[in-house]
């Protein structure tokens, strides 16, 4: 397969990262997106297809670094607990487990979600 756009390289990617990952009732997915300014986090149960908490740099007024990012990881633990949720599966789609990505992993493990 010859994917020349880094889009498609990145979407594809993303696709294989999908497949191995599937949020249930009991274990929903724990999903990062980083923008250039910004990092955002979201608990999904995708049997209902409804997100139950979701946390993000904008809502603490801070922009993206590594200290951020483990703020969100302590803030979408806090709003997981609130809504019933212990363990969830972490997504971290096409991003490279580094950086702020791991800081929110640990952010949201020092919060008390197990995964």
């Amino acid at each position: 397969m010859s994917l020349k756009n880094p889009k498609e390289r990145e979407a594809f990617r993303k696709l294989r990262t999908r497949r191995k990952i599937l949020g249930t009732a009991d274990r929903p997915r724990l999903t990062v997106f980083r923008s250039s300014k910004h990092i955002y986090a979201q608990v999904i149960d995708d049997a209902k297809g409804r997100t139950l908490a979701a946390a993000s740099t904008p809502e603490l007024d801070k922009t993206g670094k590594i200290e951020t990012a483990k703020e969100v990881g302590l803030l979408i633990a806090q709003k997981a607990k609130a809504a019933k949720v212990e363990a969830v599966v972490f997504d971290r789609g096409a991003l490279p487990y580094h950086g702020q990505v791991k800081a929110l992993a640990d952010g949201a493990r020092e919060g008390g979600l197990k995964f």
